[in-house]
């Protein structure tokens, strides 16, 4: 009877400058940087309360799949952008150290799990809710990719005002997957977060201008300057205001959903004021930071609001 060898097969050493393999965990956590999560985190909670403020009794399992579908669906849209962008990604310090960039995953991997989330989470919306949330998720998806990413973001600077559009439908691909339908409801929460996005992506852009121009994107800070985008951040928040308190014409708000949402504009208005004037980097990030949570307050505001009312 022969022996068995029982010595444990040793490990081979890579070879000098290059690199050790990566682990299985190193890998999956690159795949998570491309949904991009904290943007991620935000489509899904308004998507949520879009869910959670429709009219009606919805099933819990109707609307978890809902949800789900709609965080593949932002995170394929964030892969694939991630995957085209990727030649402006190297030149920009804030992306520089993602995943395709710096070379820990190749574009080929990128897109293909893009692609399979975005044709995953449309097709599942479809079986498993219905046909409208459906197309809506699939028009999202669509437009970021197309028209925002492909088409906008280097040749206007105002690519996030047009490109919003994609942005803003979270809340009223959960109000179709709760109802079947689009209703007055949820245009006024897309028309809240349209109007929210310009303040808040040229609060970005001003403290990132170098990062910008030096990749050769269009923002309205690198093209009109930063005066320019102040302005027109000016004349948004002044847009904005207003419409936050639609809510309360159609049925979505209350009397305290006014009262703390004229608290939260208040803060709101007086950071862009501050910006306008005073035009410093700490002024762009005090808003650019405030207006995630104003956002995020607003539409839990809504929701507490709309408990209370039972």
């Amino acid at each position: 009877m022969s022996e068995i060898a029982t010595t444990t097969p040793t490990t081979v050493a890579p070879a000098q400058g290059e690199a050790p393999p990566r682990t299985y965990r190193a890998r999956a956590l690159d795949y998570a940087i491309l949904l991009k999560p904290r943007v991620m985190s935000l489509v899904v909670f308004v998507g949520l309360a879009g869910v959670l403020l429709a009219p009606g009794p919805v099933e819990p399992w109707s609307a978890a799949i809902a949800v789900i579908c709609i965080a593949f669906g932002a995170g394929a849209s964030g892969a694939i952008n991630m995957w085209y962008e990727r030649d402006i990604d190297i030149a920009m310090r804030r992306t520089m150290d993602r995943p395709l960039p710096s070379k820990r995953l190749t574009p080929g991997e990128a897109l293909i799990f893009g692609a399979t989330l975005a044709a995953a989470s449309v097709t599942v919306m479809g079986l498993a809710v219905n046909i409208t949330a459906a197309a809506l998720l699939a028009a999202t998806i669509l437009y970021y990719i197309f028209v925002y990413t492909v088409w906008l973001k280097r040749r206007t600077p105002y690519n996030v005002v047009i490109g919003g559009v994609s942005g803003a439908l979270p809340p009223a691909i959960g109000w179709a997957a709760a109802t079947g339908q689009v209703g007055i409801e949820s245009l006024v929460l897309f028309l809240i977060i349209f109007l929210w996005t310009p303040p808040h992506s040229w609060a970005l852009a001003l403290f990132s201008n170098q990062d910008y121009a030096r990749a050769g994107i269009p923002m309205l800070p690198v093209v009109r300057g930063a005066a320019a985008a102040r302005r027109q951040m000016l004349i948004y928040t002044a847009l904005l205001i207003p419409v936050t308190f639609l809510p309360v014409v159609v049925g979505l708000g209350g009397l305290a959903y006014a009262a703390a949402v004229s608290l939260l504009n208040v803060e709101f208005a007086r950071r862009t004021i501050l910006l306008w004037r005073s035009g410093t980097e700490d002024s762009a990030r005090s808003l650019f930071g405030y207006s995630i949570l104003y956002l995020f307050l607003l539409f839990v505001v809504l929701l507490l609001d709309r408990l209370l009312a039972g």
